[in-house]
């Protein structure tokens, strides 16, 4: 069943908030990639020795996350009416969400003082709930790229 009725597809692809998330989401896709690199080398302790870039990275990859789904809230606004939870993005906007409660779990036991065995294995849940959710992102949208085109066949004919 497509996500957008004829006029939502006309106001996505006229918003500037679609093409603000087409810029932000390979950003954070690289800053997930640059945070896994950097948790997987000082495990293995390569190349990286200090704890502090597995928190620097994982402050970058929070700091985006957040910022993908408050431009996503202005997104679903703007095409749907309602900030976020709109029905047709609530299973993304809930495995954002999911995504921010873990990443955010990383500051609370940091500061906790737990230990750093601890905080890699949260970093790690961290960044493969944001893979799950990118990943659903990405189904999704190729599933509604199909469906625009089935729409634009239809309309042609």
């Amino acid at each position: 069943m497509p996500r957008y009725t004829p006029e939502q597809l006309e106001r996505r692809n006229a918003s500037v908030w679609t093409k603000v998330q087409g810029i932000l989401a390979p950003i954070q896709f690289v800053m997930f990639l640059a945070g896994l690199t950097v948790t997987w080398l000082y495990q293995s302790h390569i190349w990286i020795d200090n704890f502090a870039w597995i928190t620097f990275f994982v402050t970058l990859k929070t700091f985006m996350l957040v910022l993908i789904f408050v431009t996503g809230g202005f997104f679903e606004q703007e095409v749907f009416g309602q900030f976020a939870f709109a029905p047709e993005f609530f299973w993304e906007d809930f495995g954002s969400a999911i995504a921010m409660i873990v990443h955010i779990s990383y500051f609370i036991l940091f500061f906790m003082g737990l230990s750093e065995h601890i905080l890699i294995q949260t970093a790690l849940l961290a960044y493969l709930s944001y893979l799950i959710n990118a990943a659903q992102f990405v189904i999704r949208l190729l599933l509604e790229k199909h469906n625009e085109k089935k729409l634009k066949q239809q309309q042609s004919a």
